[in-house]
Formats: structure tokens, C-alpha cells, sequence
């Protein structure tokens, strides 16, 4: 089982870029875009929260719960590294 961020997807439907985001919510561009390849292992209720009221969006509208995956990161090698946002 994987957690998918579907952040780019959510951004392109708003037609909103990373840095406008970035600025509506007040988080670095970096932690965003580790956020948005997939990268962090945590993410605080209130950044989601900001997020979500910048993109005017829901938590599952971001997230998506995958089966299956893990295995499939796993075959690819894919230990991340841990980064809270």
C-alpha cells in the first residue's frame, strides 16, 4: 500500500503553478515540490489544511491510498528519505 499525492494533478485543474501556491500558503518552495514528487513521509494537518484552503480542495483531492504499491517501490528501490513539511 502506497500514499499517492496528487498535488500536480489538483494545481493543474486550478491552473495554479507550485510558486503561486507556494506564496498563497506561505511553505518554501522546496518542501512543496518534495511534497509533490512524492518524497515526504509527513505532512502536518495545518500545512494540509492551508493547502486545501488555497486550492479550495479536499484531503482525499490530494491524497489517494494505492494497494499494491509498496511492492512495486520496492522492486524499483525505493527507500525514501524521511522529510516532515
Amino acid at each position: 500500500m502506497a500514499l499517492i499525492v496528487k498535488l500536480d494533478d489538483v494545481l493543474h485543474a486550478r491552473r495554479m503553478t507550485l510558486t503561486e501556491l507556494s506564496g498563497k500558503v506561505g511553505i518554501t518552495l522546496a518542501n512543496l515540490s518534495i511534497l509533490k514528487t512524492g518524497k515526504a513521509k509527513g505532512i502536518r494537518f495545518a500545512t494540509l489544511e492551508a493547502i486545501c484552503d488555497s486550492l479550495d480542495c479536499q484531503p482525499g483531492d490530494l491524497l489517494e491510498v494505492r494497494r499494491g504499491a509498496k511492492e512495486d517501490e520496492a522492486a524499483r528501490g525505493g527507500a525514501r528519505e524521511r522529510v516532515d513539511i
